[in-house]
């Protein structure tokens, strides 16, 4: 066995050798080693390729995305208005109710009682008055022909107002002996979809205070609540009144939700008001939209972003948000472009605002221009870049898999030489 290697230790030094002779000779016909530097860039490397957009002017919205909480567009508390005991839930939990359905029973026991006891005042009183009428009527000639003195005749008449409104105050009390009965039987107060029952049967309820027993929502739109900086809002209206740019729609502008999930929910919604007002503890303005939810997509409570379209910029240009470095070298917001000989360039821009994943750029970019967007961390100093069409999605440009593509070329050969 030693002597077996001994003898194949020339052929594979030979072998070795050849390998590395073989790239050296790669090295020396790609630039001489290093030595030389072509008019690509150092070592003969062709320029990098680099993803780039070619802006145009156009009559560009500014989109605004706000954080907001949707609200049910109706919303009813039922509420235990007198005092008892629940005797049965009525109703089947998440299911549609109708206005004046039956919800809960309160035991009606104790207010049949008091409706029968006011009934009761009721026939009292009204003998009270039937006797005091005929008193009256009996001495009523008699007091004319002043047999009855007048002393016995304004008795007589004071008696029958007394007996008169005692009848009044127990027929009110048996109108409210009634409303009590009825307010044992719970109803809905509107149509829609009711929640979870807040009480159980055996619960006393109404003790002290109406009792929360469950919420009704009407959900066939929906109300979306959100806010925005005071700061922006004013920024905007200098905007407008400089006539840089165009207001968009106003109340009753489009909206656009946009999920958690992140799809953009399709069906729009209107903007209903803005508020007066700026909330002293977040320097911030209210704004209300509705929007429609006939399928029930949309829950009370549910966090969305609300896309608004509040201006429009004539003569914008879109650009890729990620091409954009926002408050650069002195505050200026900066991107790239590809300048003359395809050199890049930086360039401070003006940035108006945001149109979705798009700045919208004001001043600092003509027709034409070719904004890098990708590919920045192959750029070299004084060195050119070949421009390709970017796509969205992070897609790499159309010239990147040609350096991959040579190395992949070179490995074969290697491999021959090798087995050389």
């Amino acid at each position: 066995m030693p002597d077996q290697f001994l003898h194949s230790f020339p052929a594979r030094r030979t072998g070795l050798a050849a390998a590395a002779l073989a790239c050296l000779l790669a090295l020396a016909a790609c630039g001489g080693g290093g030595a030389a530097a072509g008019p690509g860039g150092p070592g003969g490397m062709p320029p990098p390729s680099v993803g780039v957009v070619t802006v145009q002017p156009a009559s560009v919205e500014m989109l605004t995305e706000l954080p907001g909480r949707l609200e049910a567009w109706r919303t009813a508390q039922v509420r235990a208005r007198i005092p008892g005991i629940v005797n049965k839930r009525l109703y089947t939990e998440g299911a549609m109710v109708k206005a004046g359905q039956a919800l809960f029973e309160i035991d009606p026991a104790p207010f049949q009682a008091a409706l029968d006891s006011a009934l009761a005042s009721v026939a009292r009183a009204e003998a009270s008055v039937a006797q005091a009428q005929s008193v009256v009527e009996r001495n009523r000639p008699l007091a004319a022909a002043q047999v009855v003195s007048d002393a016995e005749w304004v008795a007589n008449q004071n008696a029958l107002k007394q007996a008169q409104a005692d009848l009044a105050a127990t027929q009110a009390a048996v109108a409210a002996a009634r409303i009590n009965l009825g307010h044992a039987s719970v109803r809905a107060p509107i149509a829609g979809f009711i929640g979870r029952a807040q009480v159980t049967e055996g619960a006393l309820v109404g003790q002290g205070d109406a009792t929360l027993l469950a919420t009704i929502q009407q959900t066939q739109s929906m109300y979306v609540n959100f806010t925005q900086s005071a700061s922006e809002a004013m920024r905007l209206r200098r905007a407008y009144e400089a006539g840089q740019f165009k207001r968009v729609g106003g109340a009753g502008a489009e909206v656009r939700l946009v999920l958690d999930d992140g799809s953009v929910y399709p069906r729009a919604g209107k903007l209903l008001f803005s508020d007066l007002s700026v909330d002293a503890g977040t320097g911030q303005v209210t704004l209300r939209a509705e929007v429609p939810n006939p399928d029930g997509l949309l829950l009370p409570g549910l966090y969305v972003k609300v896309r608004l379209a509040q201006a429009k910029a004539d003569g914008g240009m879109l650009v890729p948000q990620q091409a954009v470095t926002r408050g650069g070298a002195g505050g200026a917001d900066i991107l790239m472009v590809v300048g003359e000989g395809n050199m890049p360039a930086p360039r401070p821009v003006k940035i108006g605002g945001a149109n979705g994943q798009d700045w919208v750029v004001l001043d600092g970019l003509k027709a034409g221009d070719q904004v890098i967007v990708d590919g920045f961390q192959k750029m070299r100093p004084n060195t050119p870049v070949t421009p390709v069409p970017w796509t969205p999605g992070g897609a790499k440009p159309a010239g990147a898999p040609a350096v991959a593509a040579s190395a992949a070329a070179a490995a074969p050969a290697a491999s021959a030489a090798s087995a050389r």
